[in-house]
């Protein structure tokens, strides 16, 4: 059976069996009503998660907007603006409310912005994203899985903050983001809002969308298929990038003590809806939108990465049987590991040969060496040979002028005593 036919098939089944779903009336109470109910304990019980991504350059105020929006104190230390290139800070904290428990990992820029060259200010930023993306899918994909119990570390929601200059975009907020609208769920909000005038702030709206509508860069709109939701999600959406302003500190205004900042003209209160967008974002972020922001984190941006992963890996849709593949690829395996193993006798043919000619040429060095040893000691020997005989030749010499001068000497004395007589 070829494998358009197993595909006919499979086909025709899918469609019987949906045409013989029937619609049956229930005599009494059942109980899978329960279901909801079901879940939320589960999920209360299991605890949630939520990672947020702030990009900004430095001095903007992310960490202080952070403590403002989960009303308390993460641990922060003042960055530099001398660090050679951009880099990210995680941290993970355990909140709870109401007795539901939150993993929230708070993910922060580094010296992003400070460089003279801003070329690759993204790349870290991309890189991370993939890298928590990536460690998702080794997970997904291993034989024994633990999804439930796997701390997600992917980036439900990226801040972006904008610099208050009131005029428009700088050319690396428009670069990062584009690099990231496919990635991440893009909110971008204008930083210190308190630096501009009411009248500008409008216009810096405007001119910020206009500038991210004409270089096509997506940025998170909020859900507007829920009926419970869908009018004021579709008012927040009007109302973005929001201005924002955060504050550690607490001011007195009337008998309560709110966030604030003080200034000699008067005070900005973070939560007054009249004075920055606090409240909105608050609520768009965390009281409302939350969990979309985690679903479409999964089913969008995550879903995108893992097809070009395993479009890069060889897969492909297809209505072929998956024991096809597994049998296609088991085969391929064998094949691989039958190649290996003639390479890998080849290879040890090889090295028996070369071992027996160097075993040989040792053999034969070794010869030589015998041979040119020998010859050096029949040669020394004859030396040795010579040398002695040489001086035998010596001493016998020695010996004759000895006796010839002994000779001479003795002939002397006689013919001197013959003169004198």
């Amino acid at each position: 059976m070829t494998a358009d036919t197993k595909s006919a098939f499979s086909a025709v089944d899918r469609k019987t069996a949906t045409e013989k779903v029937r619609d049956l009336k229930l005599n009494g109470h059942v109980g899978f009503d329960s279901l909801p109910d079901q879940l939320v304990n589960k999920s209360v019980t299991q605890g949630f998660s939520f990672n947020v991504l702030c990009i900004g350059e430095t001095g903007l105020g992310k960490s202080t907007l952070l403590d403002t929006l989960f009303n308390t104190t993460f641990d922060s230390t003042p960055a530099t603006h001398d660090l050679p290139g951009v880099k990210l800070k995680s941290n993970l904290y355990e909140l709870k409310e109401n007795n539901v428990n939150l993993k929230l990992t708070v993910i922060e820029t580094v010296g992003y912005g400070d460089q003279i060259n801003k070329e690759d200010s993204f790349k870290a930023i991309v890189d991370y994203i993939d890298s928590q993306f990536e460690n998702f899918l080794q997970e997904e994909m291993k034989i024994k899985r633990a999804i439930h119990s796997f701390h997600d570390t992917r980036i439900h929601a990226c801040l972006y903050f904008i610099a208050p200059t009131g005029h428009s975009l700088k050319a690396i907020d428009l670069v990062c983001m584009k690099k990231l609208d496919s990635k991440v769920n893009i909110i971008p909000i204008i930083a210190k809002a308190d630096c501009i005038a009411k009248n500008e702030l409008h216009k810096f709206k405007i001119k910020i969308m206009s500038e991210l509508v004409s270089n096509g860069v997506q940025i998170y709109q909020f859900p507007t298929d829920d009926e419970t939701v869908a009018d004021v999600n579709s008012t927040m959406n009007g109302h973005i990038p929001f201005a924002v302003v955060g504050s550690n500190e607490f001011v007195k205004v009337g008998s309560k003590n709110i966030r604030g900042r003080e200034y000699p003209w008067g005070t900005v209160q973070v939560e007054n809806e009249a004075h920055c967008d606090f409240v909105k974002l608050r609520e768009m972020l965390i009281r409302t939108n939350m969990e979309d922001l985690r679903e479409q984190t999964h089913t969008r941006h995550y879903e995108l990465y893992r097809r070009c992963r395993l479009a890069e890996m060889g897969f492909e849709d297809s209505d072929v049987n998956i024991t096809e593949i597994v049998e296609q690829n088991r085969a391929d395996l064998d094949e691989l590991q039958h190649q290996e193993d003639e390479m890998r006798q080849k290879f040890v043919h090889r090295v028996k040969d070369k071992e027996a000619e160097l075993k040989e040429a040792e053999k034969q060095l070794h010869a030589k060496f015998d041979n040119l040893k020998k010859q050096h000691a029949d040669e020394k020997k004859a030396l040795e040979e010579k040398k002695k005989l040489l001086e035998e030749d010596a001493n016998t010499f020695g010996r004759r002028k000895q006796m010839i001068e002994q000779t001479n000497s003795t002939s002397g004395s006689s013919l001197g005593g013959k003169k004198k007589k």
